[in-house]
């Protein structure tokens, strides 16, 4: 990671003075949909209300920490191997929640091939994290660590990107005028005999400045058959896609539901929702 000023005054750059994990959660993530989709999904599958929930590469916990916020009874783990990450949550993050949701979140420095927990309602594996998985036998045996994890009627959520455009080289802006910055999605490299994939996020300033590489990303870009098939084989009874619907203009409207075929969408997120 870089950060690069572009002026000459004894003041520092937004760049110099901006907190990456910040800029990630304002351009990637929206924990209160997430949340809601996963409460809302795992009723309409089993029934009932989950209420302990595990965050496989939990980063900064912020779903953690919007899992508690339903009410007394939600618990939350979060497992990350990075331990600065982990730090940067509990005092952003998990330390900002009233006293009494803080002690309802369990932060685990831990693989999450080797961590051991209480077996839960729901596990989520999202921002394509699992892709560090390049095999199908790595992706498996983490599925079926997965399946392990969860209570006899659990659920596991994951979540997966594709389309041609996945497989460009590219970069995608996107400005977030409200907070002065333009978040960048550049994807550097692709391989399409081996779908190894790697991945920037950097940021532009207002002020001209930048921060390049915030965040680099190595993976394999896998597809929703490779992905619902592993997770059959490591036992799961079924493994759906849920595909988003679209606005009235064909943009993304951010509801995800049930789907078998999906669009031939140049570019597309979807969720993979697995019963044990």
């Amino acid at each position: 990671m870089s950060a690069k000023s572009v002026t000459k005054s004894g003041q520092p750059t937004m760049a110099e003075t901006a907190d990456i994990h910040e800029l990630y959660e304002l351009s990637v993530q929206n924990v209160e949909n997430e949340i809601e989709f996963l409460q809302t999904t795992f009723k309409s599958l089993t029934g009932r209300t989950a209420y302990l929930f595990r965050e496989d590469f939990c980063g900064t916990a912020s779903a953690s920490c919007q899992w508690v916020r339903q009410g007394g009874e939600f618990q939350a783990i979060g497992v990350d191997i990075d331990p600065d990450v982990l730090d940067w949550g509990r005092k952003n993050r998990v330390a900002k929640l009233p006293t009494e949701d803080q002690a309802r979140v369990s932060l685990i420095e831990s693989d999450v091939m080797t961590v051991e927990t209480p077996q839960v309602d729901l596990l989520a594996a999202f921002n394509f994290s699992y892709f560090i998985f390049d095999t199908r036998d790595k992706v498996r045996a983490y599925f079926k660590r997965a399946y392990d994890a969860l209570k006899d009627d659990g659920v596991f959520f994951c979540d997966m990107f594709g389309g041609p455009e996945a497989q460009e080289v590219t970069r995608e802006k996107t400005k977030h005028k409200k907070h002065g910055f333009t978040y960048i999605w550049h994807q550097a490299e692709f391989h399409p005999i081996t779908h190894y994939i790697r991945c920037h996020i950097h940021f532009k300033f207002k002020d001209g400045s930048k921060i390049k590489k915030a965040f680099t990303y190595e993976w394999r870009l896998w597809t929703a058959p490779e992905l619902r098939e592993l997770l059959l084989e490591a036992g799961f009874r079924n493994a759906t896609v849920y595909w988003e619907g679209e606005d009235e203009d064909g943009e993304g409207n951010g509801e995800f539901t049930p789907n078998e075929e999906g669009e031939a969408d140049l570019a597309w997120i979807a969720y993979i929702v697995a019963e044990k």
